[in-house]
């Protein structure tokens, strides 16, 4: 099993091999972001200058390989610099777009995700109807997998709704790989989309796929509020004008896409939250919090792919 969280002697010489492979010395820093798998930083350096240095753990050591694949094909996306990677850890180092001057707009948003979309698709992990339909399974077998290292033991209410899921799933899956489908974030919300007086760059690539389109515009709402598909279904309406595939508006799995959308993206956050814990890439004192995350999300995708579309279109889920 892999060491779970970032080591923090591993970072500090990630850091410094970055720094002398790009033949530059730092003078000060300036913390962005810590989390438990990855730390961001501003590296102030002796000409003036200054760098953005990320580094992360697994499972998110593919991001600077698809990062030089956007940057040769001119995306607004950060340059990178340089990186490294070891085993379960990479470091880069990318160009400072500085601190955003605002928040991004929905029409903004809308047009990001369409160039996203447009990409042609890297090799990546590929969420297809074949794949969306096996994450409740997969979640359970993850789940197991848990309660076998003494975690998660008290989560027959997680398994409860991960059933009801799994009865649905191959039915619900369907259409996944209608259009539009291809390159998708993975993590496309505000705080990933930057705004400066350069423009708009979308940041954090660490968990793109291959995937369907819609999964990208339910993300822009994060998964701490209750569902709105509503909400979603203007952000769809926002993203076939500024250019996206009109397929878009089109149901799937006999759901209307917003509904569809917004409920597999709370299966996949859930799934993701149990087979990166059986990995071994979050710490057993997170499964306390990591448990009530990943039961709000099955609550939140029960009502949406369980129940009927007249019940829940239209509506708040508040799930908290």
């Amino acid at each position: 099993m892999s060491r779970p969280g970032l080591d923090a002697a591993l970072a500090h010489q990630t850091r410094r091999d970055l720094l002398t492979a790009a033949g530059q010395e730092q003078t000060g820093w300036q913390a962005i972001q810590h989390w438990e798998l990855s730390r961001v930083e501003r590296l102030f350096l002796t000409d003036g200058s200054s760098v953005i240095c990320k580094i992360a753990t697994a499972p998110f050591t593919g991001e600077a390989t698809l990062l030089r694949t956007l940057n040769e094909r001119g995306a607004a996306v950060p340059t990178l610099h340089g990186y490294t990677l070891r085993p379960q850890t990479i470091g880069m180092l990318m160009n400072d777009l500085g601190d955003p001057i605002r928040a991004a707009t929905t029409a903004e948003a809308a047009a990001a995700a369409c160039w996203v979309h447009a990409v042609p698709t890297p090799t990546l992990p590929t969420f297809d109807q074949q794949t969306l339909a096996s994450l409740p399974k997969q979640a359970i077998a993850a789940l197991t997998a848990l309660r076998l290292q003494e975690r998660f033991l008290h989560t027959g209410h997680i398994e409860a709704l991960l059933e009801r899921l799994a009865a649905v799933a191959k039915r619900r899956a369907d259409g996944a790989e209608r259009e539009p489908f291809g390159l998708c974030h993975g993590e496309f919300h505000p705080t990933s989309l930057h705004v400066s007086r350069t423009g708009c760059h979308l940041l954090d690539w660490a968990k793109a796929f291959t995937g369907p389109g819609l999964l990208d515009l339910a993300t822009w709402f994060g998964t701490r509020t209750p569902t709105d598909p509503t909400e979603l279904t203007h952000l769809i309406g926002a993203y076939v004008a500024a250019g996206g595939n009109v397929e878009a508006h089109a149901n799937r799995g006999g759901l209307p896409p917003a509904q569809w959308a917004l409920g597999w993206h709370r299966m996949w956050a859930a799934w993701w939250f149990l087979t990166t814990a059986a990995a071994g890439h979050h710490q057993p004192h997170t499964d306390s919090h990591h448990s009530r995350v990943v039961h709000r999300q099955l609550k939140a995708a029960v009502q949406l792919l369980v129940a009927a579309p007249s019940n829940v279109l239209g509506s708040h889920l508040n799930l908290r």
